[in-house]
């Protein structure tokens, strides 16, 4: 079988997405009626709009979720290789975190007072990505726009750097995009409050001598970045360049801050720990409350001395950093739960060779089609793409997507067990992922390129 990427019409994507449509409304009734009736209480008939965006005709609803498998309200099982995208990489369910959150709600769960769990967390957090003071959050994007708060305090300047392609959460800062016409708003940026070249300079990833340039404006406070990117598709840092944008941070006065939401997937100590990075602050989300909402931000003892010699800045009130909610007690108990069970270092070693099979099997079926695609792995992460070689930048990665060829193939794959990251063509792995649902995935892939070749 021979399926080059360019032989695949659009009517006969179209066709097959048609009848992909068709079978997913069949197997799915109870789903068309919670859709239909949510439809007239919620906006686009789910609970935030995003939900909308998988590639079903509607939306799946969930009934049960416990290990790495699925059951939606029709009976349905599937592989979940999505894992809430990061927010269940710990697995769903897992029953030492259901304990620990069980018996901390039943004891209180938020009193705006600090709980023994959370100087373990703090601990913890040092050893594994090394700042040593940390603070606590409900959320990634809530880590990054504290994290972006100090940064401009204590240096006192303006803007911030991101990379294009970036994903931050909700921070408006982060929203910009390059063009042929230069940097401009991300495209779909909703209801900016002011344009972002006017709050942040973006360069391409692993662009070294484009980086130096921006910087040497002296008015960047900080670089937020993903140590490698994941939103728009796995792309890995060049050789040199961590060490080189380091160096040229620090060059310029420019703090850096490295957010491992998702790259903490590389290992137990994120990509921090494993390339030997040395960040002034280290925010993280989704992945490290099991479930339960949490984020963190760590700060370098220097950083953390600067802010708090900053006798005009409100940390405790209205100086927009904190939350009634942050560092609650119920959030932190799920947090030590899940550091101490299922992720913990030993997490790592089977989840990495889980998706090592993930990656040999999509490139067996790659080959064995003569596709020009690739895939790249990132610890337990591991993505495809609809190009020959890995890209190196975000603009790139862009131009690789092909959202009609993916919404298929998620399609299909949905409709045979398996959950891919509606977003992208992203797989993850958690402690209790199988073979068999790896194995299942690479089957699963290979019967949808048959479909794309006329095989079936």
């Amino acid at each position: 079988m021979s399926l080059l990427h360019h032989t695949i019409t659009r009517s006969r994507l179209a066709q097959l997405r048609a009848e992909e449509e068709a079978s997913f409304r069949l197997t799915h009734p109870r789903s068309g009626e919670m859709a239909t009736r949510a439809a007239a209480s919620l906006h686009a008939g789910v609970p935030m709009s995003w939900m909308a965006h998988w590639a079903s005709p509607h939306a799946v609803f969930l009934d049960s979720a416990e290990g790495a498998q699925v059951v939606d309200v029709d009976g349905n099982e599937y592989a979940d290789l999505c894992l809430g995208d990061t927010g269940a990489m710990a697995g769903h369910a897992v029953p030492s975190v259901v304990t620990a959150v069980s018996e901390r709600f039943a004891r209180g769960a938020t009193a705006m007072l600090p709980t023994e769990d959370a100087a373990w967390v703090g601990e913890e957090l040092t050893r594994r990505f090394g700042p040593t003071a940390w603070q606590f959050t409900l959320s990634a994007t809530d880590a990054n726009r504290f994290a972006i708060r100090i940064a401009r305090e204590i240096t006192r300047r303006p803007k911030i750097l991101v990379f294009n392609g970036c994903y931050h959460g909700t921070v408006d800062e982060t929203f910009i995009a390059l063009a042929e016409g230069g940097a401009g708003p991300r495209p779909g940026n909703v209801g900016p409050p002011v344009n972002p070249t006017a709050t942040t300079r973006v360069v391409e990833f692993n662009a070294i001598e484009d980086l130096e340039r921006e910087l040497s404006e002296g008015d960047v406070a900080c670089v937020l970045m993903e140590p490698a990117l994941t939103n728009i598709g796995i792309v890995l840092p060049e050789p040199g360049f961590m060490e080189g944008l380091a160096a040229a941070a620090a060059r310029h006065g420019t703090l850096l801050i490295i957010d491992e939401t998702h790259t903490w997937s590389a290992g137990p100590g994120g990509c921090t720990a494993r390339w030997g990075l040395r960040p002034d602050i280290v925010t993280i989300g989704k992945a490290i409350g099991g479930g339960i909402p949490a984020g963190a931000f760590g700060m370098s003892r220097e950083v953390a001395d600067r802010i708090s010699a900053c006798q005009d800045a409100d940390l405790e009130d209205v100086g927009g950093v904190g939350g009634t909610l942050a560092g609650n007690a119920l959030s932190l108990a799920a947090v030590r739960a899940t550091l101490t069970g299922p992720l913990a270092d030993s997490a790592w070693e089977r989840t990495e060779q889980l998706a090592t099979r993930f990656v040999e099997g999509v490139t067996r079926v790659i080959d064995r089609v003569q596709l020009p695609w690739h895939i790249v792995q990132l610890g337990c992460r591991a993505e495809y793409r609809f190009s020959p070689a890995p890209p190196r930048d975000g603009g790139e990665s862009l131009r690789a997507a092909d959202p009609e060829l993916e919404r298929f193939l998620h399609l299909h794959a949905l409709n045979r067990g398996v959950l891919l990251t509606p977003f992208h063509n992203m797989a993850l792995m958690c402690p209790s992922t199988t073979e068999a649902q790896v194995d299942r995935h690479t089957a699963v892939f290979e019967a949808a390129l048959q479909t794309l070749a006329g095989d079936d």
